[in-house]
């Protein structure tokens, strides 16, 4: 597979563009994260309108709200699906108007199903994208017997030499399922104490915990990490430059699958119509293969998913995986701000 960004280049790259913008058409504003102001996806939109949209850029989703509850005007954000609950309850979203959405019959209902991201009122999250969480490993110095488990991340052979995403979704999903729970939908205090705890144990074990794939490939590449908790964009960067990684996405427990996509902002500055010819491009055949190929991750159209090559989606690790899967669904607002206090406690030792 081909991509545009080598992200072994440099980690100055797109991903640590945060915040900035990308001036183009002034009448759509994308806050998205960075590495996602992908030509090939704005293809269509750029072909009817003359140019391609206006972009910001954000590291992670909770910075991405910070940002517009402080008062950021964007007309389109892609948080994930666990976000948008937060994203409602703030009042800064309305419902996307589904027969505007060209190949809307062609999205995976599973990825609005929850009642937080589709109800009586409308459509509320419009899904784009989706892809893995999972164990990366260095394959010359990492049996594999050892990464058949997420116990991995605990053992202390490994001390120093593991990361993990210093994203909330990802590390919740990850202590959830070594602490045996599939699905953080309801809960309990002892589970959510018992992951708190597993990873408090962890976290003796972790050389860095990394910001975004750019980090994440720079240490394995490097040798400094083994193991790391990592979305399968890094680790298929990794094998196309010839490390020696692999992919784990069945280990006993089961590994992790998030699924991000499109928020309408409420008042947003620029043109409505072409909030709607930008989700229709991106969600396009063209926008679908783009997406595929710059970013590494599936989108949501199934019809055009199917029309890629199959050895594609496998080099991309978006191939059918095995086992159990921990579907990153939608978290209450108050949910959301005990795994942020939690998780902040854990970084800093307490």
């Amino acid at each position: 597979m081909t991509r545009t960004t080598t992200l072994l280049a440099s980690t100055a790259v797109s991903f640590a563009a945060t915040f900035a913008a990308h001036a183009a058409d002034p009448e759509l504003t994308v806050f998205d994260w960075a590495g996602w102001d992908i030509e090939g996806a704005t293809a269509q939109y750029a072909a009817k309108h003359g140019d391609r949209p206006t972009y910001a850029f954000f590291g992670d989703d909770d910075e991405a709200f910070q940002k517009v509850s402080s008062g950021f005007k964007t007309d389109v954000a892609h948080p994930c699906a666990a976000s948008v609950p937060r994203y409602r309850a703030a009042g800064l979203i309305e419902p996307w108007d589904t027969s505007k959405i060209t190949n809307f019959a062609d999205i995976d209902p599973r990825m609005y199903a929850a009642p937080s991201l589709k109800d009586d009122e409308g459509l509320w999250f419009l899904p784009l994208d989706t892809a893995f969480t999972a164990i990366a490993y260095n394959t010359e110095e990492v049996p594999a017997a050892d990464v058949a488990t997420l116990q991995v991340f605990a053992d202390p052979k490994y001390a120093g030499r593991i990361s993990l995403p210093d994203s909330n979704d990802d590390v919740w999903s990850l202590a959830f399922l070594a602490t045996g729970v599939t699905s953080w939908d309801n809960a309990t205090d002892e589970q959510f104490k018992a992951a708190a705890d597993w990873l408090r144990a962890v976290h003796p074990n972790v050389r860095a915990y990394w910001a975004d794939p750019a980090e994440m490939t720079q240490l394995m590449a490097s040798g400094e990490v083994l193991v790391s908790w990592s979305w399968n964009d890094g680790v298929a960067l990794l094998k196309e430059e010839n490390y020696p990684v692999d992919f784990n996405r069945s280990p006993a427990e089961g590994s992790a699958t998030f699924f991000c996509g499109l928020v309408n902002m409420k008042d947003g500055p620029g043109n409505e119509d072409k909030v709607y010819d930008f989700a229709n491009s991106i969600l396009s055949d063209e926008g679908t293969a783009a997406v595929v190929d710059a970013i590494g991750y599936a989108t949501s159209n199934t019809a055009a998913m199917a029309k890629l090559d199959a050895q594609v989606l496998k080099d991309a690790f978006l191939d059918p995986v095995t086992g159990t899967l921990f579907m990153q669904s939608p978290t209450s607002p108050e949910f959301r701000t005990k795994m942020i206090e939690e998780f902040e406690l854990i970084k800093s030792g307490f």
